[in-house]
């Protein structure tokens, strides 16, 4: 099999498993369900995590936050770059079987930043904080799960978004020297 029929296939399946977590959403529970996950995951959830740790740790913890706030910048960089690098439409606005169930917060599809930040403030905060692990895994998993039963995002869209916010989380974890003194 040569790349541009690998291609092909990958972007074969690709829609496919977008049309089929995309049909989930016309249940309107499901629907409703997904676009809460998705709007708290807009940074709601997340402030209450990083909220949390100031409580449980108080200022010691600040340079450990300062630096996931650091992290979430970069990745809001490389996200960024990277749309407006391969301006990948969304799936409901190339495909009529698609189900808009939430507004995109901009224009181009790939990477989901939402699955990006979401991977990455995991990583690093049950880095710093184990205990918040419980709620924080399952709740990424839905904000995966969200981008593409809300026609937002293909698969490969949320995989490359949770692989590049799984790297910025390590880099920060390797590079950031009072992170490794926590452990």
């Amino acid at each position: 099999m040569n790349f541009q029929n690998a291609k092909i296939k990958i972007l074969d399946l690709d829609l496919k498993w977008c049309v089929y977590l995309n049909h989930l959403s016309q249940s309107q529970r499901v629907a409703l369900f997904f676009k809460t996950i998705s709007r708290l995951g807009d940074g709601p959830f997340w402030y209450a995590m990083l909220l949390s740790v100031w409580i449980k740790q108080g200022l010691a913890y600040g340079l450990q936050i300062l630096y996931l706030l650091v992290a979430g910048s970069v990745g809001t960089v490389i996200y960024k770059f990277l749309k407006h690098q391969t301006t990948r439409p969304r799936p409901y606005q190339v495909h009529q079987v698609i189900i808009l169930g939430d507004r995109p917060l901009d224009h181009f599809s790939f990477p989901s930043g939402h699955t990006l930040h979401a991977v990455m403030v995991t990583i690093t905060l049950g880095y710093i904080q184990p205990f918040l692990l419980t709620l924080m895994l399952p709740f990424t998993i839905l904000i995966g799960l969200s981008r593409m039963v809300l026609g937002l995002h293909y698969p490969s869209d949320v995989v490359v978004g949770a692989m590049i916010g799984a790297s910025v989380a390590s880099g920060i974890i390797l590079f950031a020297p009072s992170l490794n003194i926590i452990l």
